[in-house]
């Protein structure tokens, strides 16, 4: 992309007095995203001589088109104002002048500036209606045989076949983007799917989800009972459901959701539902245990965690009933070597948990930090080891996994590189009919593991490998759906060994002391201080008191800037600090933490330009969704090491392996000198601090709180609301996921006793 202007320009005054409307010439396209048509250009409003700046998804314009735009103005720091558009329609060019900057835009294959000009000069403001209706006439242009006259109509022709449906999907309120997602999708088709079956694009396009639909199928007259309609409606509860954690409904609750949400009867609705099990588009489940169930108390699943749950069941029942295929181990014996390996006495509990994962097939291990579980671990690492016992050690995310590595000193690796995902095939190489070749796995922060993930590693298991989960119970449930770890326990089908004593510091941690004082429910704060002045840097937890929002933020930058660089040189903000929030909106939420950090840390040369925001060698970013081509996963953290404005590629470092992002990619990064503390799960830091305030109170949960606080291995610093950390604490009322696993292992086990 060519550098921007090196003056910024104000909006020209008869632009202005438009308001949020523009209408003129597109004169040049600066910068174009294939893949969403996120656009940068010149624009020449009507009103006035003087180009501006344009921003926003605009598929299929061509220079020399009449644009009329609406949107609104906006002024950027390095490239002053610009024109952002929402929507907009468009007008073949009229005049001479327009005609020939159109054609020889590119837009036509074989037509060049050259050609273009040549078209004009032949037939001028009748180039148009030539080209649709008289395309014969073009081969007495000089140079343009039959050949090449062909090709030109050919293109001439699938162009208008675009801008066609381009204004068709328009009219029934489609952005910009998703016309350009549902034309790479059905092609030419795209019309016809729309008009007799617009609920499909909800199942079959990403990011166009039933509420796009639904207003779609309503503007072209489709009924508010129709059956389509309430089918789609149905799924899309359950999955907007699932999004909340929930793997499984209570029939009557979902027919209320889903009547609430399509404002019809529930009879209507218990009568879709009917017909969508009948075809398997939903899965029902009659309570356990219940002789006489009450209507509506069955549950209701999606098949495909319907699946994922019987996988996990299956699994159990069959790693209980197959012998184990370890060697013999004298465990007594084994403890106290491991002991004298270790240097000091294990606790019982500690040598509980050894012993349970050396004699159960599946077991489970829990509690929280300082309590001994690292210690237990590389034990159980070293005694399996000295048996040459193949161990595999592995966990959900990259940074846990490379934590686990450490504390044990045996290679770890993410489930992902474990079970061998294969993006060609969608799913694992390494599954139920080619099992892992492992004889003991160990799956650390299992808290994290939802159910589909959880059933493609219980699939993998090999019958007579054991299988030990570890994790905090009190930490926030998994992203995705399910409540797996909590499940298992609850059906007491595996030993679990909770290890609640500090150990760690000899029960001297503030950071652990206060964790476990959150979980008891103790509002009381710890150490607090009113000013940075009188932070003491041999306090490894302080609550620091913020009066506001825009205190809090201007606390939490001192403290990344100067306070942290100043006391603890050896922390490098990239690697060592992370800034963990409760939410990514307000003024000390995520989005505008990153933004004034990377002001603050960061404010080096203008960088990448891109949809988000922009880029600088240097910057801190986070992987937002998984790429399984590049290996890199949600969550992963990663440092800008390169930046290339004109092609519009961005290098970056992820735990030393170097990725190049084009700029299709580049809407799956965002910054991360703060990122949330759902997305911190799994990952350890030397720092942490954490803004706390009462305008956080829809996330205030004493778990959310826990598990921020549980990040930091050196210091955590809480900015902010004595009242906010109060109502955290206070509020255990977390909510509860509805599953369906607990009943399915049970009915697994009660059909199959373990041998």
């Amino acid at each position: 992309m060519p550098p921007p202007p090196a003056k910024p320009r104000p909006a020209p005054a008869a632009a202005l007095a438009g308001g949020d409307k523009l209408t003129g010439v597109l004169e040049r396209i600066v910068f174009l995203n294939e893949d969403n048509h996120y656009t940068i250009a010149e624009f020449r409003p009507d009103e006035g001589d003087e180009k501006v700046t344009i921003v926003g998804a605009l598929p299929g314009v061509q220079c020399g088109e009449t644009l009329h735009l609406h949107g609104t103005w906006a002024s950027h720091a390095q490239h002053g104002s610009q024109f952002k558009v929402e929507r907009f329609s468009s007008e073949l060019p009229s005049s001479v002048y327009g005609i020939r900057k159109y054609l020889g835009s590119g837009l036509v294959p074989g037509v060049g500036k050259v050609y273009a000009n040549k078209i004009v000069d032949a037939f001028g403001t009748d180039t148009f209606r030539v080209l649709s209706e008289d395309s014969g006439r073009l081969r007495n242009v000089p140079g343009i045989g039959k050949v090449r006259a062909t090709a030109i109509k050919k293109a001439w022709d699938e162009q208008r076949a675009f801008r066609e449906l381009y204004i068709f999907l328009q009219t029934y309120g489609v952005t910009p983007g998703q016309c350009v997602k549902l034309i790479d999708k059905y092609g030419g088709e795209a019309r016809q799917i729309l008009q007799t079956q617009p609920y499909r694009v909800a199942r079959d396009i990403d990011g166009i989800g039933f509420k796009t639909a639904d207003r779609i199928a309503i503007n072209l007259g489709f009924a508010n009972d129709a059956p389509p309609r309430l089918d789609a409606g149905i799924l899309y509860a359950m999955e907007t459901l699932q999004e909340e954690g929930h793997t499984a409904l209570r029939e009557a609750d979902l027919r209320d959701y889903a009547a609430t949400l399509l404002e019809t009867s529930g009879e209507r609705i218990t009568a879709r539902l009917a017909a969508l099990v009948a075809d398997k588009s939903l899965a029902r489940h009659a309570p356990r245990g219940v002789v006489e169930p009450l209507p509506g108390s069955d549950l209701v699943q999606l098949p495909v965690l319907d699946r994922a749950e019987q996988k996990i069941a299956a699994a159990i029942k069959r790693l209980r009933a197959v012998p184990s295929g370890l060697p013999p181990i004298k465990h007594d014996a084994a403890l106290v070597w491991a002991e004298e390996k270790a240097g000091f006495t294990f606790a019982q509990a500690q040598r509980d948990a050894v012993r349970s994962a050396l004699v159960s097939k599946v077991s489970i291990l829990t509690g929280g930090p300082g309590t001994g579980k690292t210690s237990s671990l590389r034990a159980l690492v070293e005694i399996l080891k000295a048996k040459k016992v193949r161990i595999s050690l592995a966990a959900p995310t990259g940074r846990a996994a490379q934590r686990l590595t450490e504390t044990t000193g045996a290679f770890a690796q993410t489930l992902h590189r474990l079970l061998k995902f294969n993006p060609q095939r969608g799913g694992f190489d390494a599954n139920e009919d080619s099992p892992l070749a492992t004889d003991f796995l160990v799956v650390d922060e299992a808290s994290m593991l939802d159910t589909r993930l959880a059933a493609a590693v219980f699939a993998a298991m090999p019958s007579r490998a054991h299988l030990l989960l570890v994790g905090d119970t009190d930490q926030l449930p998994s992203v995705g759906a399910g409540n797996v770890l909590k499940d298992i326990i609850a059906t007491e089908a595996a030993p679990v060994t909770r290890l609640s004593v500090v150990h760690r510091q000899k029960g001297q941690s503030e950071i652990v002391t206060t964790a476990h004082a959150i979980n008891a429910g103790e509002p009381g704060l710890p150490v607090a201080i009113d000013s940075l002045e009188k932070l003491q840097p041999w306090a490894d937890l302080t609550f620091i008191v913020a009066r506001d929002a825009d205190d809090c933020l201007q606390k939490v930058t001192t403290l990344c800037a100067e306070f942290i660089p100043t006391h603890f040189p050896w922390m490098k903000p990239g690697r060592d600090v992370q800034v963990l929030a409760p939410m990514h909106k307000g003024t000390a939420g995520v989005g505008n933490l990153n933004l004034r950090l990377q002001a603050t840390l960061n404010a080096r040369g203008a960088g990448l330009r891109a949809p988000g925001g922009e880029y600088r060698t240097g910057d801190k970013l986070i992987q937002l969704r998984n790429n399984y081509d590049k290996n890199l996963f949600n969550g992963d953290i990663g440092v800008v090491v390169a930046v290339d404005a004109e092609s519009g590629t961005l290098d970056a470092d992820f735990d030393g392996t170097r990725h190049t992002f084009t700029r299709g990619e580049l809407g799956d990064l965002a910054l991360a000198y703060a990122i949330s503390i759902h997305k911190s799960q799994g990952s350890e830091y030397a720092a942490v601090i954490i803004p706390l305030l009462k305008a956080h109170f829809m996330m205030l949960q004493r778990n959310l709180l826990y598990t921020a606080i549980t990040r930091g291995k050196k210091k955590v610093f809480i900015v902010g609301e004595p009242a906010a950390y109060g109502m955290a604490v206070r509020n255990n009322e977390a909510k509860t996921r509805s599953t369906h696993l607990k009943e399915k292992i049970l009915d697994a086990i009660a059909a199959a006793p373990a041998a």
